[in-house]
């Protein structure tokens, strides 16, 4: 069917009305506002150390107040090459109060992955810590790039707003002693200041807020321009879909701030809201089951991974997740399985969701009260509009009850890409961002990702979806993981290729696995072999990694 925005007007299945708007509203506003209304409310618990809503617009007014008496301010681009600490919360917030951009970058990155999105991006100062998996990295790449300053947080030092800040979380060998030079400051000489802030004048649907990094469909990494309104609409757009407003709200914060998924799901989400984010600086499942137990959390976003290892971990019968409302599962698709036992053996819901870098955060998810549907992204957030337009020519409307590319609009879409006006040519069409995804939209306004079109399988000129193979691996009860990808065949041009890790006990060989999945597969969607893994590639938050498998299996051939 071809979708319209009267299929959500009609029948709009999250809380209040689909075709609502959202004002414009800056971050620092944002956060503000929340602060003004519960100061003494508890925003983070970090490895057991709680920070007030006044601790930390505290912290936030003096990284501002020191920023800006080191000329810092609007048009300057600044970063923050850290993890999940409260540092991230001062300084993430206090960047966007002096009116500057904030840029993430992943603690992961190499120092050649760090100093390209630097100079890329134009970025002048950098937080980080002393660290060494960090410092080192970040020094190296200010000795060879146009970063003036590292502002650097102190691991096993004490802050004003939080004393001990990583007790338990690195060893002395761990960290390093910065050296003495001007270019290297110590996060707790800039905000020794009074925290007094020029006002600086935002206008939330033009001045850029973040520059999110995205591999996009193709080609190298590309900065999204996100607005302030951009990341404060989505923000109220992922906190209306909650139908209980005055519900507890403490949210397990493991998924890295740094990526989209965190940013606006646990980070911008919170605040508005006014909640609590309990701080895991990585995932561990076993960490996540001993936080979840002394905090009582009441809501856990996750990528499928991570569900799988927390189901996988021999404390989990044992745990007790009677305070988990709501669970939310985004950045690749979730198995049924994994849902199913999910919500069996702790009694909260799992809903599964689809966003994207390019869109702030959130598009879409199943309803948090009333029907889910299996394999569904669910309905559209309030005021985002979607539609499926042509596999092959963008142009077009998708063909009636045909799969088409998914494109959306709404006030979460980005502005474009950082210095890539050829970029935004291939990104827009006729004012709505393409996805990449190729996906379908049910009588109710449901939304099914059939496959990613880079994805898609040319098998004797018959495009195979690999997810389509995937879930049928999925229903092995000894598979745990699988991915399928393409290799090159000298008689059809490609044909898939399965690879999969298994369940604890499991006996199943890979002759085994190839021969059951191929009696239920067409003829094109047969696969050469199915391979057993001990582990399958996955990227930076957890979920598993069809590119880097590519690039593995080509090496190898």
């Amino acid at each position: 069917m071809v979708a319209t925005p009267d299929i959500w007007r009609e029948d709009f299945r999250h809380p209040g009305a689909w075709d609502r708007s959202y004002a414009p509203l800056s971050v620092p506003q944002m956060f503000s506002d929340s602060a003004a209304r519960n100061p003494d409310a508890y925003l983070a618990d970090f490895m057991g150390r709680k920070y007030s809503y006044a601790d930390v617009r505290s912290a936030v007014n003096r990284v501002a107040c020191g920023l800006q008496r080191m000329g810092y301010g609007k048009g300057d681009h600044i970063g923050l090459f850290l993890p999940n600490v409260p540092h991230y919360l001062a300084a993430y917030y206090g960047i966007m109060k002096t009116g500057a951009t904030a840029v993430n970058f992943s603690p992961l990155y190499t120092a050649t992955e760090l100093a390209h999105q630097v100079e890329d991006s134009g970025t002048r100062l950098l937080f980080t810590l002393s660290a060494s998996a960090l410092f080192p990295t970040a020094l190296e790449v200010m000795e060879n790039s146009s970063l003036d300053r590292l502002v650097v947080g102190s691991v096993g030092g004490a802050l004003p707003f939080a004393k001990s800040l990583l007790y338990g979380l690195f060893r002395r060998k761990d960290y390093v002693r910065l050296p003495k030079r001007e270019d290297v400051i110590p996060f707790s000489r800039l905000i020794d200041n009074d925290g007094h802030v020029e006002r600086v004048s935002l206008d939330p649907r033009k001045d850029i807020a973040l520059l999110q990094y995205t591999g996009g469909t193709t080609g190298r990494p590309k900065g999204a321009m996100l607005t302030h309104q951009n990341i404060t609409a989505n923000a109220r757009q992922v906190n209306d879909l909650d139908p209980d407003q005055e519900a507890e709200d403490r949210i397990l914060g493991v998924l890295p701030f740094f990526h989209v998924f965190a940013n606006a799901c646990v980070l911008n989400r919170t605040v508005v809201r006014g909640g609590e984010i309990v701080m895991l600086p990585r995932f561990n499942a076993a960490q996540a089951l001993k936080t979840i137990a002394r905090t009582k959390v009441t809501a856990l976003p996750g990528v499928p991974t991570m569900y799988t290892a927390l189901l996988d971990h021999p404390k989990t019968p044992t745990t007790d997740f009677s305070s988990l409302r709501m669970c939310i599962s985004g950045g690749a698709p979730l198995p049924i399985e994994t849902k199913a036992k999910f919500e069996e053996i702790t009694g909260a819901k799992l809903v599964e969701g689809y966003g994207l870098t390019e869109s702030a955060g959130v598009v879409s998810t199943n309803p948090y009260e009333g029907e889910n549907k299996t394999g569904s992204i669910g309905q559209p957030c309030a005021a985002t509009i979607v539609k499926l337009i042509d596999k092959e020519d963008p142009t077009q409307p998708a063909g009636e009850g045909e799969p088409g590319e998914i494109v959306i609009a709404g006030p979460q879409v980005m502005q474009g890409y950082w210095n890539r006006p050829d970029a935004d040519e291939r990104a827009f069409v006729d004012g709505f961002l393409r996805t990449g995804d190729v996906g379908t939209i049910d009588e109710d306004g449901y939304i099914f990702i059939v496959d990613r079109l880079k994805d898609m399988i040319a098998v004797s000129g018959f495009k195979v979806f690999p997810s389509q193979v995937e879930d049928v691996l999925y229903t092995h009860p000894e598979v745990k993981e699988a991915l399928v990808i393409g290799v090159p065949d000298a008689y059809t041009g490609e044909r898939p290729k399965a690879f999969v890790t298994l369940a604890r006990g499991a006996a199943a060989t890979g002759d085994m696995l190839t021969q059951w999945l191929n009696a239920q597969l067409g003829k094109h969607e047969r696969v050469t072999a199915v391979v057993i893994r001990d582990e399958l590639p996955k990227t930076m938050i957890g979920k598993l990694d069809r590119k880097a498998l590519r690039a593995e299996e080509s090496a190898s051939s």
